[in-house]
């Protein structure tokens, strides 16, 4: 059986990811202090609802950096992959956490609506302009990592919904201010939730995804499969599997069965062909293949263990 780990990536600054998460944290819990305690004083629901999103925020940035740490440890005998999952982990839980704080607004609005309450602007006004100036800083500070890391992604997600939110209630604000419509503030609260909620959904099913080790979404088995069967000397492809570990490393096992009893040295040759045509056109940078020749069993792509 042939292991390989060819093409391996190199990461430049492997500290900085960490030092703006740690940045965002703070920044956050900033701005969540202010939002209780001008929504406490104004009597806004959706500035309280925005300052309890700030504080998912938290917990989710507090998440995405202890994962950040942990994604960094090395493998031992006991942990043969380290922690390179953790930061999966961490985008599906806060991933998650959106949707629920999500729902959880939803139903605090709809009461708030059916009892509109007269609320202080002003403080609504400023406490929103504070928000977004911090919460734009952070989304500014994170988006170049968020194109890369699904980790970071999600905390990315989470301060531009908070941004987005900020935006929502300083309208509402305004509103309130000048045409003292009060039922604004509810129907806003609703409004970031069902954002919330989208944001949420895609960041979920992906995450989820690759924890179940399902098949990259652009990756056909059937067409990997002809072009590895196309290659001289390859008889049949079947048992695959491709999996990702986390969003640097995809991986493909296999049983591979030739037309011919090869050698060793002969196998080594087809298998860096194999490993190369893998990488270059699918971005699969760890493969692993198990020869055989006139072996009986199953010869299907797919094979249930």
């Amino acid at each position: 059986m042939e292991h390989s780990h060819s093409h391996s990536h190199i990461h430049i600054h492997p500290d900085l990811k960490g030092r703006k998460l740690l940045l965002t944290i703070l920044l956050n819990i900033t701005i969540t202090i202010a939002q209780v305690i001008g929504g406490l004083i104004s009597g806004s629901l959706s500035l309280l609802s925005d300052a309890l999103h700030n504080f998912s925020d938290v917990l989710s940035l507090i998440v995405s950096y202890i994962a950040d740490k942990f994604s960094k440890k090395e493998a031992s005998l006991e942990r043969t992959f380290g922690y390179k999952r953790a930061e999966i982990l961490a985008a599906f839980v806060n991933a998650l956490s959106l949707i629920i704080v999500a729902i959880y607004l939803v139903y605090e609005a709809i009461h708030r609506f059916l009892d509109p309450q007269k609320i202080e602007s002003g403080i609504v006004i400023w406490l929103a302009l504070l928000g977004i100036v911090a919460n734009g800083f952070s989304v500014l500070l994170l988006r170049k990592d968020s194109k890369e890391n699904m980790n970071m992604r999600s905390a990315y997600l989470h301060l531009l919904t908070d941004m987005s939110a900020s935006v929502a209630v300083l309208v509402g604000g305004l509103l309130m201010k000048y045409f003292g419509w009060f039922w604004v503030d509810s129907v806003l609260t609703i409004l970031i939730a069902i954002y919330l909620m989208f944001m949420g959904y895609d960041l979920l099913k992906s995450s989820f995804k690759v924890l179940m080790l399902f098949t990259p979404e652009h990756l056909q088995l059937d067409k990997i499969s002809k072009k590895i069967v196309a290659l001289e000397q390859v008889q049949n492809i079947h048992h695959v599997h491709v999996w990702q570990l986390n969003e640097k490393e995809t991986h493909l096992e296999a049983h591979i069965e030739f037309k011919t009893d090869i050698s060793i040295s002969e196998f080594d040759t087809i298998i860096e062909e194999i490993e190369e045509l893998l990488f270059h056109e699918y971005k699969i940078n760890h493969v692993t293949i198990q020869p055989e020749f006139n072996k009986d069993d199953p010869k299907d792509i797919i094979v249930q263990d």
